[in-house]
């Protein structure tokens, strides 16, 4: 057990000795209830020394912890508490900490959907009623990208215990290119989020390929018993290790990509890589940089550098240099005509 965690049960066992006011309390009874409190919890007998026991008083006496025990000593040899009603469990919050549990708070609430949580809605629920009980209303410093509307979060649930559970789905679904909804037949591996979506990815059979289906295209779940798991060795993270976004393609896909970024983009990129594997080729006398990323060539990956707009320019391959050319080429044309009136 760490030391820290032994110190906490000791000052934990010392508060409960002090509370007590109906016993004497020497430094021999407390090391002696703060060895028999680590039996409990070790299993086996642990040397506390008075030495500890003394640094404990010591620190639980101070504002180092927050405590400020007001631990005396009367008789010359004896502890207990000035203060008959104080414990360490109830020291008031400071603003400060109150600040810390509210965003907190907010960000647990986030995953309300999933049941991995669902042990956590009580504990939530009361910690934002003792927020909001000891502090002042404020706004919130702590801004999450969320959206309120977005389509089949209600499924997160059922694919993590499909996951957790090794069952396999009957998944009623319609892409945005099909016509018609069709039923699928997935052994789910993970759950993956990405631009504030999130994707079920798993096969139909054991040697089928891989598919990544959109939360939000799904109209229903069914547990399909009648099919039997497919387990396989699946690694999410060595999966998407050269992708950037959810569409993973053939390692032909998988091309080293030069990119030249103006002096006002390149400290963003540089502080945060567009990718684990971008690397600097040359810093420019303007302040400008060219970078290299390998990874898939997928439509994420363009709606990535599309968003720099005219701040960025692809070196090669010359396919993506030119792809890309003839979208902004007809994004320009777009803003050519004149609108002579509003829709």
């Amino acid at each position: 057990m760490a030391q820290n965690k032994n110190a906490l049960i000791r000052y934990k066992t010392i508060d409960k000795c002090l509370q007590n006011r109906y016993r004497k309390w020497t430094l021999e009874n407390l090391i002696e209830a703060c060895s028999e409190a680590l039996y409990e919890y070790e299993g086996r007998d642990v040397n506390v020394s008075k030495r500890s026991i003394q640094l404990d008083i010591q620190m639980m006496r101070s504002d180092k912890l927050g405590y400020n025990a007001p631990i005396v000593v009367y008789g010359k040899k004896y502890y207990r508490y000035d203060d008959e009603s104080y414990s360490i469990t109830n020291i008031p919050l400071t603003q400060n900490d109150m600040d810390i549990l509210s965003e907190t708070v907010q960000m647990l609430k986030q995953f309300k959907d999933f049941s991995l949580f669902s042990e956590l809605i009580g504990i939530i629920q009361r910690l934002e009623d003792k927020v909001y009980s000891e502090k002042n209303h404020r706004d919130s410093i702590i801004h999450l990208d969320k959206n309120e509307d977005l389509k089949g979060l209600e499924h997160l649930d059922v694919l993590y215990q499909a996951i957790l559970k090794k069952l396999c789905l009957k998944i009623h679904y319609q892409s945005f290119k099909a016509k018609s909804p069709s039923y699928i037949t997935l052994h789910p591996y993970i759950l993956k989020e990405f631009n504030n979506r999130w994707f079920v990815v798993g096969r139909k059979n054991r040697k089928g390929q891989i598919l990544t289906l959109a939360l939000d295209r799904i109209s229903s779940i069914q547990w399909n018993l009648d099919v039997p798991y497919e387990k396989v060795d699946f690694d999410g993270d060595k999966f998407y290790e050269n992708t950037i976004g959810v569409t993973v393609l053939n390692d032909h896909h998988l091309r080293e990509i030069h990119l030249k970024l103006d002096r006002h983009n390149a400290p963003y990129v540089l502080t945060k890589p567009l990718h684990h594997s971008q690397q600097v080729i040359e810093n420019l006398e303007d302040g400008g940089v060219i970078i290299s990323v390998k990874v898939h060539l997928n439509f994420e990956f363009d709606r990535l550098l599309l968003g720099f707009g005219d701040s960025i320019e692809v070196l090669k391959p010359e396919p993506l240099r030119n792809r890309l050319k003839k979208i902004l080429n007809n994004a320009a044309g777009k803003y050519e005509k004149n609108i002579t009136e509003c829709p």
